[in-house]
């Protein structure tokens, strides 16, 4: 009998019970911040906010935050609906730097070069090229035809609960801080909240698992997409799904074409936590936009797996490779990816 792992349980709870707190200090914060970083990063247009979410991304290591961030300023009235969108879209191009890093340390620790490496590339590229097409599909949708908010709530129960659970400790917070550092500490918060959820997942035991005797059929792409899209959707976590991907592809279980439907399957499940933000600040547009955003990576990402995947495969394996095969390459691309958004944030 497989004993219970109460410790992991537990931190699975309280990493919701602190997600939400988060959540509730980032709204009360964000009418003092909001305004600041409009001011000192000149976010207040869609390509730079692209750029910001992009950026921001990178700095704390993490997408999810940023999104919530990006659905807070929506919420106090800051941020349109549509560079909410590109905030959004551009924290999850700055995540899928997290998989590459992990490709880095795998190399250091002796593992194959371009075994470590394709997954990282294949992440940021397959990310990369699924949202920039469903940023068009956004600014359609949001602009011109989504003149009515999504209506998506959490129950009145839970609201209330909610409301007599965090409102004495954000009452007292706010009563000891200023706004700014209510919303910082509701940003560390939610970091804190996604690492230990993170912890509390279980551990893959790869060597103890049957991926070498997986069939053939598991590694058809639109069999990919759906394992992609579940893991992310149960994980709630996109950098923990892909991630797994680099230690399965360094020792041979997962090759590189193998990933990339599942990589499209996790970038439209990686919403999930996001759409949670949503649904706790009790805003039909913030529901709106990530709704229009899941929908327009799904769209994408379907008429990619059934009308273009085989080009669309030899292309990104073909930029993979030409990428990870040489030093000078990997360098040009690092500095590429790394320059772009902060001259995008700067447009």
């Amino acid at each position: 009998m497989r004993k219970i792992a109460w410790k992991k349980i537990g931190l699975a709870i309280l990493s919701v019970l602190l997600f939400l707190l988060a959540i509730q200090l980032m709204k009360d914060g964000a009418q003092t911040v909001a305004p600041v970083v409009q001011g000192l990063f000149d976010v207040n247009n869609a390509v730079n906010s692209l750029g910001f979410g992009w950026l921001f991304a990178y700095l704390i290591f993490s997408g999810s935050p940023v999104a919530a961030i990006a659905l807070a300023f929506l919420d106090v009235g800051v941020m349109g609906a549509f560079e909410t969108f590109t905030m959004i879209s551009g924290s999850r191009i700055g995540a899928s730097f997290i998989v590459l890093f992990v490709g880095l340390l795998y190399i250091l620790r002796g593992h194959e070069r371009l075994a470590s490496l394709s997954v990282g590339l294949l992440s940021f590229i397959v990310t990369l090229s699924l949202q920039l097409p469903s940023l068009v599909i956004g600014y359609v949708v949001l602009t011109h035809y989504m003149t009515e908010p999504i209506q998506l709530r959490i129950g009145g129960s839970l609201i209330s609960v909610l409301d007599v659970l965090y409102g004495p400790i954000v009452a007292f917070i706010l009563e000891k801080a200023s706004g700014w550092l209510a919303f910082v500490i509701g940003v560390a918060i939610i970091m804190l909240s996604f690492n230990l959820f993170d912890r509390a997942l279980p551990q893959l035991h790869l060597d103890k698992t049957g991926f070498a005797q997986i069939p053939s059929l598991i590694y058809r792409p639109i069999i990919m997409f759906f394992v992609g899209l579940t893991v992310t959707a149960v994980s709630m976590s996109v950098s923990i799904s892909l991630s797994i991907l680099v230690p399965l592809s360094a020792r041979g279980y997962v090759r590189s074409e193998n990933a990339i439907a599942y990589i499209m399957g996790a970038n439209v499940s990686t919403f999930v936590d996001t759409l949670l933000v949503a649904l706790v600040l009790r805003n039909p547009m913030a529901t709106t936009v990530v709704v229009v955003q899941m929908v327009a990576v799904a769209l994408v990402s379907v008429v990619t797996l059934l009308l273009l995947y085989r080009p669309y495969e030899r292309a990104v394996l073909s930029l993979t490779h030409r990428v990870a095969g040489s030093n000078r390459n990997m360098i040009i691309f690092a500095a590429i990816i790394l320059v772009t958004p902060i001259i995008v944030m700067l447009m």
